[in-house]
């Protein structure tokens, strides 16, 4: 897809998006306000599922290859778990914060544009590479998730109105991120062994998944074992979110990582 459609596209994404949010909190109470504004941002979200769809039918295989392939199924997720935790928690302010993180990753591909290539080298033709990525971009939106409200949190701290199901909300969608984390572990294990004839190597990448795995069991056992604590969970809630990053794009960047079996990511 060129430049020039696809930044039509994010610009269309956004227009839907300004305009569901805007609706929503003009509604006041007005269900057809309220109704237009939630079509308009589910329309957002279609547009991101058809340029999915879209690369899928002219790469001729699924667009997770490239990390600026892998930054639209972010966003899609981000935006749709967004969406699901207004619907069950009543949150608003949480279709804001989530919209503007999954339209800042869609910006990134704005800015830094994939290269697109059919072609799928030897490696990556192994049945366990399409799930490994997905579930691990599944996980990384819920933790996206929990990054937001940890600073809805932190805000809320310094108010004084901090509520504590905040952080019990964070607990339940860690948990279910934790669990994609770990087939995502799991899976790029079988995939390795697949692909490389070894379960684990300790390259760079799964170094840093180890760590960001690591980073989310930390935070299940603290809560587990200090249910009151606030600042310390959600310090360790933005902290780790930091680890994840530097696992999905800092380590590209990294000299240790330049001879990494995970360059094709680039």
């Amino acid at each position: 897809m060129n430049i020039f459609s696809f930044s039509l596209i994010v610009y269309c994404i956004f227009s839907f998006w300004v305009l569901g949010l805007l609706m929503l909190f003009i509604s006041k109470g007005n269900a057809t306000l309220k109704n237009i504004g939630l079509i308009s941002i589910i329309g957002g979200i279609s547009l991101i599922v058809f340029n999915i769809i879209y690369l899928w039918i002219y790469l001729n295989r699924p667009p997770i290859r490239t990390l600026g392939e892998t930054r639209l199924w972010y966003s899609f997720f981000l935006s749709t778990i967004g969406l699901i935790i207004y619907f069950r928690w009543k949150y608003i302010w949480i279709l804001p914060l989530s919209l503007s993180f999954a339209g800042l990753f869609l910006l990134l591909d704005l800015v830094k544009p994939a290269i697109f290539d059919q072609t799928l080298m030897p490696a990556l033709q192994s049945p366990w590479f399409i799930p490994h990525v997905i579930v691990y971009i599944i996980a990384y939106a819920l933790l996206g998730i929990t990054m937001l409200i940890s600073i809805k949190g932190v805000f809320l701290l310094y108010k004084g109105k901090f509520n504590n199901d905040l952080l019990m909300m964070c607990d339940n969608i860690v948990y279910i991120a934790f669990s994609f984390l770990t087939m995502g572990l799991l899976f790029g294990a079988l995939w390795a062994k697949n692909a490389w004839g070894s379960y684990w190597t300790w390259d760079p990448k799964e170094t840093w998944a180890f760590i960001t795995w690591m980073s989310y069991l930390l935070y299940i056992h603290y809560r587990n074992y200090h249910k009151t604590a606030v600042k310390i969970p959600l310090f360790i809630l933005s902290l780790s979110f930091i680890i994840l990053l530097l696992c999905w794009f800092g380590i590209n960047y990294m000299a240790a990582a330049q001879n990494s079996v995970h360059v094709y990511s680039n």
